[in-house]
């Protein structure tokens, strides 16, 4: 497993760079501590996925945390190290089988970077290392079971598609492109590897149709959020806030080089914080 053994940093401490830190931070203790530990979580696979270096080490990485997940999912007595995820588990019945998808998620990217994948990959990819997550989430929030699942696909996907139009430099760096070729074709882009594509003047007419898809997601998402008990869907609400800003930047900006970092502004938090009654 990647884990320190001199004083590794707590779950809250991993969340703290977030954009979505803010929106767990407000939820109440019990909840906030599973939140903080599931990011944790994600942030350990995630953090194996991207480290580099050679295929197999960092598949018995990921194979090390599905045998500890198993673990703690089937109620055994977890490291001192996993006690706070296992005690999230356990209070929230958290699925085995979620954790799984993320860590199979993350070994999509070890096993070999994606490059402009058809629609059907990128939608198992985005199933496994967004959507997964927040099926957990929705669980630790209390959103309705009937309402979970779709809740979880929109609303990760949104996330997702939004993380790969703002990301398409840091990823290119990693030799990784996740825009669908169906999107680079439909722009005339026959290319694939991110170093042409991002280089083409045509980009911003491929990423417009994951812009189209990223917008119907956040739309669908927030038709489940609205036939949800209010308190079981504030943090998700916020977070799709925060999410939407992102987008909006990202739209704004422009996809010609070159490509700012875009931040969401402290004040478009402050009035999301304010609009949905955290104070």
């Amino acid at each position: 497993m990647n884990l320190s053994a001199a004083s590794p940093p707590t779950a809250e401490a991993r969340a703290s760079g977030s954009s979505f830190y803010t929106a767990m931070r407000i939820l109440p203790r019990k909840q906030r501590r599973a939140m903080f530990e599931i990011y944790a979580f994600c942030r350990a696979v995630d953090d194996i996925a991207d480290e580099g270096g050679d295929i197999a080490p960092r598949r018995a990485a990921l194979d090390a945390w599905r045998t500890d997940i198993a673990a703690l999912c089937a109620g055994k007595q977890p490291p001192a190290q996993l006690a706070g995820l296992a005690d999230a588990i356990r209070t929230f019945a958290l699925e085995r089988d979620d954790f799984f998808a993320v860590i199979d998620g993350m070994e999509m990217d070890v096993v070999g970077n994606i490059q402009a994948p058809d629609w059907a990959v990128l939608d198992l990819y985005c199933d496994r290392v967004a959507s997964a997550v927040g099926r957990l989430s929705a669980r630790v929030f209390g959103a309705p079971r009937a309402e979970r699942s779709e809740l979880a696909h929109h609303l990760g996907r949104a996330f997702q598609l939004t993380n790969i139009l703002r990301d398409l430099d840091e990823d290119a760096a990693m030799s990784r492109l996740y825009l669908p070729r169906e999107a680079l074709l439909a722009a005339g882009i026959v290319a694939t590897t991110p170093r042409e594509v991002l280089a083409d003047p045509r980009l911003g007419d491929a990423c417009a149709w994951v812009i189209a898809e990223a917008r119907q997601d956040f739309a669908r998402a927030a038709a489940v959020m609205a036939r949800c008990p209010r308190a079981s869907v504030r943090a998700p609400r916020l977070m799709g806030e925060v999410y939407q800003a992102i987008l909006a930047a990202v739209v704004a900006r422009g996809f010609a080089p070159p490509r700012a970092k875009v931040r969401v502004p402290k004040r478009r938090m402050l009035l999301a914080l304010l609009r949905h009654g955290f104070f």
